[in-house]
């Protein structure tokens, strides 16, 4: 018997990706309640695709390549709202999201590289990247709090500061990786 391709976990991770534009179009309306919601509910689909995906053998390769662009569909739709929607008090800075995009552009335009020039290889998440990726989404949880609250959060800097150094490092090491062939396995 096979596994069916629309599991519960691959329906919890679509639903993540269908809940990046209600995000925006929260932020955007500022509806930063129903936002910061919407971001929850997306961070709960994203713990519990991958656990009911382990627990209930319903591991699918749709699955393993879904599962990804829905956290940087996410992600990346929710640092260009906050970063540019307007009334907001407070807001992602431009120097963080900027390279937050080009990581993700870059990493994308190396793999398909890699992939033409050496053959199919698959590439997992590194520590470091997985480390960005947490501090990326602390980073919009914590903006759209203080949004959603209309509070301020001293030492804000500071979070950007360090998702910023784990964003280039992340991508540095991703460069790396993919240029010494290390980085992925053939399949």
């Amino acid at each position: 018997m096979t596994t069916p391709l629309f599991t519960l976990a691959n329906q919890l991770t679509i639903l993540r990706m269908a809940l990046a534009p209600l995000l925006v179009v929260l932020v955007l309306y500022r509806e930063l309640r129903w936002a910061l919601l919407a971001f929850v509910v997306a961070g709960l689909t994203d713990l519990f695709d991958g656990l009911i995906a382990r627990r209930a053998k319903q591991q699918t390769t749709l699955g393993a390549m879904l599962d990804p662009v829905a956290d940087k569909t996410l992600l990346t739709s929710t640092f260009v709202a906050l970063t540019w929607a307007g009334g907001l008090d407070v807001r992602i800075p431009t120097w963080l999201t900027v390279p937050i995009l080009s990581r993700d552009a870059i990493i994308v335009l190396s793999v398909a590289i890699v992939n033409l020039t050496m053959g199919r290889r698959v590439f997992y998440p590194s520590l470091l990247g997985k480390f960005s990726t947490g501090s990326q989404l602390l980073t919009v949880g914590v903006v759209l709090l203080a949004n959603a609250l209309g509070v301020t959060v001293p030492g804000l800097w500071l979070l950007f500061a360090v998702t910023l150094a784990l964003t280039v490092g992340s991508a540095v090491h991703y460069l790396y990786l993919a240029s010494s062939g290390r980085g992925g396995v053939a399949q």
